[in-house]
């Protein structure tokens, strides 16, 4: 899909969202046939002309400039992160060169001393399409201690988070509030897509799992995104029971990003995480594995 497309259907998507009330539109309770707002109403209230903002969502234009399109995300009531993502669209066309191949993804060095410091904190290092690139020790234990802790150093056999989301029974039942982690996980991946327009690999993960996972169709159809900054999860561990972590995603630049699990001090849900501590201990002393 072109960039000139994927800005149009974002724009329909979250016009047809946005009622008519929510955007000071007044109805005089006339009966409409769509729930969200026209094109006219909308071109009304950014200041543009219906005809210029029609070609936009029909794909016949990309060259809106940054004040028109401020001016579109506030008609849409679009937050901070939904707002850079329409500008990325806009911009998607005009990015040069199409024909290279995105270079592979590896843990950074400052990732990996990141990730050496904080040994009693579970954490992730993570690609932009969410591929395992590292974790540690108690990173593998709470997200996904089911699978082998050395499969992210074979690239081919890296786990992906957004396909252990959707697909993964486990994954799934570790989520008190799956839908929420789920709308979370879509949201973040549209934002990397409109960053990322060329990215063969990303997009063939986006048709993977449209095609398996029909609550993963639905949102990607929603056009909803989300920024995965910060975050709170109730988790249902099957080795420590239930604990409430709150998921922090940190970046530096273009490179990988490091997740962190963090609890609240003196919380059950602290002594929780040490507890799955001590477990991945015992289970390194002993010569059988400890069943997971």
């Amino acid at each position: 899909m072109t960039g000139k497309m994927q800005l149009g259907t974002f724009l329909h998507a979250r016009r047809s969202q946005l009622h008519p009330e929510a955007a000071g539109m007044p109805t005089y309770g006339e009966r409409r046939r769509v729930p969200g707002l026209r094109r006219e109403e909308l071109a009304l209230l950014a200041g543009v002309s219906a005809s210029y903002y029609t070609r936009l969502e029909q794909g016949q234009s990309l060259s809106a400039s940054a004040e028109v399109l401020d001016a579109i995300a506030g008609a849409l009531r679009l937050d901070e992160s939904e707002r850079r993502h329409l500008h990325d669209l806009a911009r998607a066309d005009r990015r040069r060169p199409r024909d290279r191949r995105p270079a592979p993804e590896r843990v950074t060095e400052a990732a990996s001393q990141l990730l050496d410091v904080l040994a009693d904190v579970p954490a992730i290092v993570l690609g932009r399409r969410t591929d395992v690139l590292a974790w540690n020790r108690l990173g593998h234990a709470l997200f996904a201690g089911h699978l082998d802790f050395d499969a992210p150093k074979t690239p081919s056999g890296r786990p992906n988070m957004a396909r252990l989301v959707f697909l993964d029974s486990h994954t799934r039942e570790l989520y008190a509030d799956w839908p929420s982690k789920a709308r979370a996980v879509v949201g973040n991946l549209r934002l990397v897509a409109g960053r990322h327009p060329d990215d063969a690999a990303l997009y063939a993960l986006i048709g993977e799992l449209s095609s398996k996972s029909t609550e993963f169709a639905a949102g990607w159809a929603d056009h909803r995104v989300k920024a995965c900054a910060v975050a709170a999860y109730e988790m249902r561990h099957p080795l420590v029971g239930t604990l409430t972590v709150m998921q922090q995603t940190l970046t530096s630049g273009p490179g990988p990003a490091v997740v962190v699990a963090t609890t609240e001090p003196g919380s059950p849900s602290r002594s929780a995480l040490t507890l799955l501590g001590q477990a991945i201990d015992d289970s390194e002393r002993s010569p059988f594995p400890a069943p997971y």
